[in-house]
């Protein structure tokens, strides 16, 4: 019996040390586990878009349950100056509104001001992390009023997929862009791949909801990004870069060869842009159109920083072509805000929790703050850490 317990207690032991080996190993390669999802990820009652049908602004939103049954409430905006939607967020019940009817139109893609810039990027539907990073940083109000001043808000891509709260996070920006403006600041959404990818009608990374949302309101899922959907026609009037204050903000960052094709910067994201809505294939020949929409080396794609083994020329070369000290990129994700190659580069893509999925290790939203040409890390918390 002795001699059982004993080789009981040994594998016992060894298991531990085996699991630990292992839990040690997932987290030093960035793995985690999901553990629990809140089934309010599927609460649709409220879900609210806009389309535009026949000349009209028409409002459907989903009202119901999956036990009583769902109904469509369909509103007329086209008539109705200030005419406004309201959003529901499942996790807490809380709403916002947002006014609908001002125009779009590209932003521009450089701005010197001299005020100070706060970016975050690759959100992924997690609008309560969001707002409260908004919140914590005096961004903005829980009600999303802009409390910035004349600062800027940079949104470095990729803000939906991969998450239940897709359509928040969107009107959340929506409303921002107008809040801002009225005192002084600005939003810049600039477009990552997943937007990108929204736009082309791929969802292989969305929510399985939004299939469901979008067959209630009788409609294709690429139909809720489409040019007939409000948010699809906001989403392709974007940029894939902005030059800020001397500092280039980009999704996935910028290959060393954009040098060659030397185009300014409103060129670059016009070329974009006009791929917006066309899937991307590799050409027989490589052309600056190609080039620049590509998966591999387009500027809401490109990995090179943390993939390539590029010198410090090579960063710079890519800066100079687009006239930027320095660049602020997402898409790779990090253990945190941290810069690279002498303070070029700054990679702010880190695990931002999620609205109704509680994974292991615990995730921490962080973002970046530039201010009289300082860099600074910013916690969930509120706090600054300079780099």
């Amino acid at each position: 019996m002795s001699v059982v317990l004993t080789n009981l207690k040994h594998f016992g032991i060894t298991f531990l040390l085996l699991l630990a080996a292992v839990v040690a190993f997932g987290l030093y390669i960035g793995a985690e586990a999901h553990l629990f999802e809140d089934r309010l990820a599927y609460d649709l009652d409220g879900e609210v878009h806009v389309f535009l049908e026949d000349g009209a602004t028409v409002a459907r939103t989903l009202k119901g349950n999956n036990d009583d049954g769902f109904r469509v409430e369909t509103r007329d905006l086209s008539d109705h100056s200030g005419a406004k939607v309201d959003v529901v967020f499942p996790v807490d019940g809380s709403r916002f509104d947002v006014g609908i009817g001002h125009g779009i139109e590209t932003p521009a893609a450089i701005h010197d001001d001299g005020e100070p810039i706060i970016a975050v990027s690759d959100i992924e539907s997690g609008f309560g992390a969001f707002r409260e990073f908004l919140i914590n940083h005096r961004v903005a109000d829980r009600d999303l009023n802009w409390t910035f001043g004349k600062g800027h808000l940079v949104l470095v891509g990729d803000f939906v997929d991969r998450g239940a709260s897709t359509t928040q996070v969107l009107w959340a920006i929506y409303k921002l862009e107008q809040s801002a403006r009225q005192a002084g600041g600005q939003v810049h959404f600039i477009l990552g791949n997943h937007e990108i990818k929204s736009l082309q009608g791929n969802y292989q990374s969305a929510n399985e909801k939004y299939f469901y949302i979008a067959g209630m309101f009788g409609k294709q899922q690429y139909q809720l990004f489409d040019d007939n959907a409000l948010l699809g026609r906001w989403l392709a009037s974007k940029n894939v870069l902005e030059i800020i204050n001397g500092v280039a903000f980009v999704h996935g960052g910028l290959h060393p060869d954009i040098a060659k094709y030397g185009l300014p910067v409103e060129e670059i994201n016009r070329i974009v842009r006009a791929g917006y809505r066309s899937l991307y294939y590799t050409p027989v020949e490589v052309t600056r159109e190609s080039f620049l929409r590509s998966s591999t080396t387009g500027p809401a794609w490109y990995r090179g920083y943390f993939k390539d083994d590029l010198s410090q020329q090579d960063v710079e070369r890519g800066l100079a072509a687009v006239g930027a000290q320095a660049v602020v990129v997402g898409h790779t994700l990090q253990g945190k805000v941290h810069d690279m190659y002498d303070k070029k580069v700054f990679a702010i893509d880190v695990r931002h929790p999620k609205d109704y999925l509680t994974s292991f290790p615990l995730r921490a939203s962080e973002g970046l703050l530039v201010k009289d040409g300082k860099y600074f890390r910013l916690l969930e918390d509120g706090g600054i850490k300079a780099l």
